[in-house]
């Protein structure tokens, strides 16, 4: 395969499998967007995207334009994608649940010309924009271009998408991407060995996951339009119709986050969860406790991987192989055409087994072959993170003599107590499986003895009548659980978690919190409550 843009390489496989599907809708998601249920087959597909091709060209669009998709899951999102990337234009995805003020900065800085929306949203766009910026409905001819600036890179570095990242730690950075960044995403999962090996023509793929982001816009349809398979997109995660949707949908792989695994573990047994075709599922953040428990109940592998927007998946490590070592975080061995570092906060290489943040680039006389081009207007930060000639990925993990990785945190989320490493997402997993805790999120408060404590700030399910008896039975839960010294020392009870548009917490903003609510009167101190056990 040699193409130097997304769409030669869907206009390769439309021709070799025109019949087969491409895209899927079922009942429930068709139900809630409102659009027909039922498969696009890629001869079908090809028609709409070489009819919006020539409605974009004939208004002028193309090459230097950014053209913002608001479409949620729909297939028409992909449909435009694909059209814009024929006429040599970029696509800004936009998350539905961003309000108008996130809407404003990112049209702003992105400085898109055009918006293709749902109907629903048209109206906040245009008050974000303040009226300045075109917006139109996926059925509905652009308008005419008004300004055009030529991009005369190469087709196959040329931006094709620039993808917000979602700004734990401050305001969202854009990531421009180039084809060659979503061709080498594809290819890496057409590379994946064992169980996770694609069959070329046959994969029928059940994602959840918003196409906003960087698994289901890139991974998931990259994988599909490159072999030939067929890709049903959900509107979102349904726990109690999951099982249905994979029947239905007669889903050879699923994807996943760490959450989903957690929810569906959570319910009563049913026989619909093993009446599937899934070969395997493929995600990240699998809470390690029931990583082998799920497989073992739901019958198949969940295939834990690493990478980012940034680096895309032309460095990606992937558990494809046995041994996968289930239970543990394991991600893997590190590929041939990848190298890695993992360091201390000095700088200097970390021990076997010891854990540091990784650094990461490309083998080879291209170290950035495959990763963003650069953050938008940002580069200080682009260099930043390109420092010493290594991307530095703010990612914890440790590498054992074997040479397999296995995560560990975000760097910004070890919490250090008494030369003791905690992982904050090791503990907010446990707590998530406790009845009575609805949502929580962990975080590091300064400690005059042991140097950092544990404070997690937790949403109760149901109220509870004595705060002091819910937080010492925190304690004991986790105590049961996990080593002594990484149960809460804190637990401030909170009514909502600071977490961005996509769920994910605000990692710098609860920092802050954090600090506040230590001295807090209604934090609850358990701190002598941490003992070590016989």
């Amino acid at each position: 395969m040699n193409f130097a843009t997304v769409h030669q390489a869907f206009e390769a496989t439309a021709e070799r499998w025109p019949d087969n599907p491409f895209l899927g809708v079922l009942e429930e998601t068709a139900a809630a967007y409102g659009v027909p249920a039922g498969e696009i087959t890629y001869r079908q597909a090809k028609a709409r995207v070489d009819a919006l091709t020539a409605a974009y060209r004939a208004a002028g669009w193309g090459a230097g334009h950014r053209i913002g998709l608001l479409l949620e899951n729909r297939p028409d999102f992909v449909l435009h994608f694909l059209a814009i990337n024929a006429i040599g234009a970029s696509i800004v995805p936009m998350n539905p649940d961003w309000r108008n003020e996130e809407l404003r900065y990112l049209i702003g800085h992105s400085e898109m010309a055009l918006a293709v929306a749902i109907t629903a949203r048209h109206q906040s766009l245009h008050e974000a924009s303040d009226r300045r910026l075109a917006v139109i409905a996926a059925d509905e001819a652009p308008p005419m271009a008004t300004v055009r600036h030529e991009a005369g890179t190469p087709l196959a570095t040329r931006e094709a998408g620039l993808l917000y990242t979602s700004g734990t730690t401050g305001i969202p950075k854009g990531c421009v991407l180039s084809n060659t960044w979503f061709l080498e995403t594809g290819y890496w999962y057409l590379g994946l060995r064992g169980a996770a090996t694609l069959r070329m023509g046959n994969e029928r793929m059940l994602t959840p996951l918003p196409l906003f982001h960087m698994n289901a816009l890139a991974a998931s349809t990259m994988a599909m339009l490159l072999s030939g398979g067929c890709l049903f997109v959900l509107d979102r995660f349904h726990p109690r119709t999951w099982w249905r949707s994979v029947r239905e949908s007669r889903a050879s792989v699923i994807h996943y986050l760490g959450v989903m695994p957690a929810m569906l573990m959570a319910a009563p047994p049913s026989p619909e969860e093993r009446d599937h075709r899934v070969r395997f599922g493929f995600g990240a953040g699998c809470d390690r406790t029931l990583h082998g428990p799920a497989e073992e109940r739901f019958g198949f592998p969940l295939i834990e991987g690493w990478a980012m927007t940034e680096t895309g998946c032309s460095v990606s490590i992937t558990a494809d192989v046995e041994p996968r070592h289930v239970g543990m975080n394991c991600l893997g061995r590190v590929p041939p055409h990848m190298e890695i570092r993992i360091v201390r906060e000095d700088g200097k290489e970390c021990e076997v087994d010891e854990p540091g943040e990784l650094l990461v680039r490309r083998a080879g006389p291209d170290p950035r072959y495959g990763f963003f081009t650069e953050y938008l207007k940002d580069p200080e930060a682009t260099a930043k993170a390109w420092e010493g000639g290594w991307f530095h990925t703010g990612d914890v993990i440790r590498r054992d003599a074997e040479g397999f990785c296995y995560f560990v945190d975000r760097r910004k989320n070890v919490i250090r107590r008494s030369g003791e490493n905690i992982a904050a997402i090791e503990v907010e997993a446990v707590l998530l499986r406790h009845p009575n805790v609805a949502g929580v999120a962990v975080a590091a408060v300064p400690d005059t003895v042991r140097g950092e404590e544990v404070l997690a700030c937790v949403i109760p399910r149901e109220t509870a009548a004595d705060a002091a008896s819910f937080a010492q039975g925190l304690v004991s839960w986790c105590s049961e659980r996990l080593a002594y010294y990484k149960a809460p020392g804190y637990v401030a009870i909170v009514d909502a978690l600071p977490v961005t548009s996509t769920n994910k917490v605000q990692r710098g903003v609860l920092k802050v919190l954090a600090a506040k609510l230590r001295d807090d009167p209604a934090t609850v101190d358990v701190r002598t409550l941490k003992k070590r056990v016989a």
